[in-house]
């Protein structure tokens, strides 16, 4: 009995051990920050851990095997750090500017100290290394600046490969940068695309270079884009959680650029697939079942709403809703917004209220904006973290919806002059 209680004991005791530790030593003023930490699965982020802040250091602790890329977000400071992890404890210290802003980073651990240089030597082989050979021509073989700068050039030309024999993730990320860098997509066809989505290792998801190089796939595959997304597909399987994957980035990429005959066409493929779905491409297919035309929108709770006193979008009373998502920081909501303002009094005569929720990493920006505008807006403060992407898919700001007094979706402009001529408000 001993022995088993001892077993017992020590399965427990693995199991409340963290699968590795990110510890990150912090300036004074992010003491009282909130920190998070999100892992990726292709442009999605998973958040993995919040910090605990104590004495300036802030520390992770991820429970779940992760090998990838990984993100540090520092709400406070609306920055962040690009890390990598190979299951294994991460250690770096941050410094601000005089902004708050982070300035500079230094990596202690030995495989993210190599991906730093090797951000280093990228930046080098792309900005200086051009600029060193055109300059060596205007000096002769037997001057010593020509040898000095032979010497760079050699050296900026030649990658170090065994230093990533130990690192299997570095060496997949580095090898396929090719796929999601705009540059070298006049080298590449749309079936190396396919090759590779079809052939590529395990760590496709968590590398970030997914929606990227799906971006460039799509541009590269111009003269025939539905027939060679038609062959991507059949590569990869849509019973397979990767194919399923693709197609759900596939998607949102074809919703964000307005692509809407392919979107729906995919859409409708999705929706037809009698296999087992990934929550990858189920909350896809939810969110997107959320906001077509007819739906009711889902109602969410205000948290932190301005010019009103109702608990809900649905406790809001009005024979039609506009309901616009934006941020303090978005160009296009400067120059629309205000062409709403002056319509506001007509609007509201015609018992039509205006629902905003910001998309604002820092609730004091959102105020000082909302303020501006009369009527109802609310914000998470959590920036692109906010529910309202997964919750009514929304990938670019200003984003419109008009609801019916049964909250029901009865159109989604593009443009505030499209809101208005719906509207039929002069």
């Amino acid at each position: 009995m001993k022995k088993l209680l001892l077993a017992s004991s020590f399965i427990l005791s693995t199991y409340s051990f963290a699968q590795f530790n990110v510890k990150v030593d912090i300036p004074t003023y992010l003491a009282d920050s909130e920190v998070y930490l999100y892992g990726f699965n292709g442009s999605k982020e998973i958040l993995y851990s919040k910090a605990k802040i104590s004495n300036n250091v802030a520390l992770f602790k991820v429970d779940k095997q992760y090998v990838g890329m990984m993100r540090a977000f520092f709400k406070k400071s609306n920055s962040s750090v690009n890390m990598v992890s190979e299951n294994k404890d991460v250690n770096l210290k941050i410094e601000l500017d005089s902004k708050n802003k982070i300035s500079n980073v230094v990596f202690q651990d030995p495989v993210n100290q190599l991906f730093s240089n090797e951000v280093e030597f990228q930046k080098k082989q792309e900005l200086i290394l051009p600029a060193l050979i055109q300059i060596k021509d205007y000096y002769r073989p037997s001057e010593s600046f020509y040898k000095s700068l032979e010497t760079e050039i050699n050296a900026l030309s030649n990658k170090d490969q065994a230093a990533y024999e130990n690192h299997p993730f570095l060496e997949y990320f580095n090898k396929n940068q090719k796929y999601s860098n705009q540059e070298k997509i006049a080298e590449l066809k749309a079936e190396d695309f396919i090759n590779f989505y079809s052939k590529s290792g395990e760590y496709l998801e968590t590398s970030s270079i997914l929606k990227p190089s799906l971006i460039n796939f799509l541009n590269v595959s111009k003269a025939n884009v539905e027939g060679n997304v038609d062959k991507l597909l059949e590569a990869v399987n849509l019973e397979t959680p990767r194919g399923q994957t693709i197609l759900s980035e596939l998607i949102e990429i074809f919703n964000t650029y307005g692509m809407d005959k392919l979107k729906d066409k995919y859409l409708t493929e999705a929706n037809n697939l009698k296999c087992t779905i990934n929550d990858r491409l189920a909350s896809t297919i939810k969110a997107n079942k959320n906001t077509e035309i007819g739906a009711k929108m889902p109602n969410i709770n205000f948290v932190n709403a301005i010019h009103t006193k109702a608990k809900s979008l649905y406790d809001i009373n009005a024979s039609k809703k506009i309901v616009v998502f934006w941020s303090s920081t978005c160009s296009h909501c400067e120059a629309e917004l205000p062409k709403l303002l002056e319509k506001y009094d007509n609007l509201k005569s015609q018992n039509i209220e205006i629902v905003g929720f910001s998309l604002d990493n820092s609730l004091e920006d959102f105020k000082a904006k909302a303020n501006l505008y009369p009527w109802i807006n609310d914000s998470e403060g959590k920036g692109w973290y906010s529910s309202y992407g997964d919750i009514y898919n929304i990938v670019a700001t200003p984003t419109y919806f008009i609801l019916g007094s049964d909250n029901k979706i009865i159109s989604k402009p593009n443009h505030v002059a499209d809101v208005l001529d719906y509207l039929k408000v002069n």
